[in-house]
């Protein structure tokens, strides 16, 4: 099955809720690809994620210094991502915990700079229209 959906938010808080909506159907071991420019809104949709699984979104913070958050205590552990900092990455080999991955969802940030593509992962795009207001694209194949 394949489903392509975009959304027009006029806040973060509804950018959170688009992700909050789109984690009640992942299962283990879903990778999602996050694009969209410096401060689009991507950390806000990870937020929505974490709610979306059973994690409080106030935990959530971008992974930019840290390159990896891990999440628990919800429906499904939360690996967050953000290669914003590195030039060329591989999912292999920046320490994620390989066995939480399987179990749980892997959010990426920046996923252009990945060297190859996970095989299976959703891309989420999301674009700034000008003050609150973002335009959240994801397919689901």
């Amino acid at each position: 099955m394949s489903a392509a959906s975009v959304y027009t938010t006029h806040s973060e808080h509804e950018t959170s809720r688009v992700g909050a909506a789109l984690a009640a159907g992942l299962a283990p071991g879903a990778v999602l690809l996050l694009s969209g420019d410096l401060g689009a809104g991507k950390t806000a949709f990870v937020r929505g994620l974490a709610q979306g699984l059973g994690v409080s979104p106030d935990e959530v913070t971008s992974p930019t210094f840290t390159l990896v958050h891990e999440y628990r205590g919800g429906r499904l552990p939360l690996q967050h991502v953000d290669l914003y900092r590195l030039e060329h990455a591989d999912l292999d080999t920046l320490g994620l915990d390989e066995a939480l991955a399987e179990a749980g969802i892997v959010a990426v940030e920046w996923p252009e700079r990945l060297r190859r593509r996970p095989p299976g992962a959703i891309d989420v795009r999301i674009d700034d229209l000008g003050g609150d207001r973002r335009r959240v694209h994801y397919s689901i194949l």
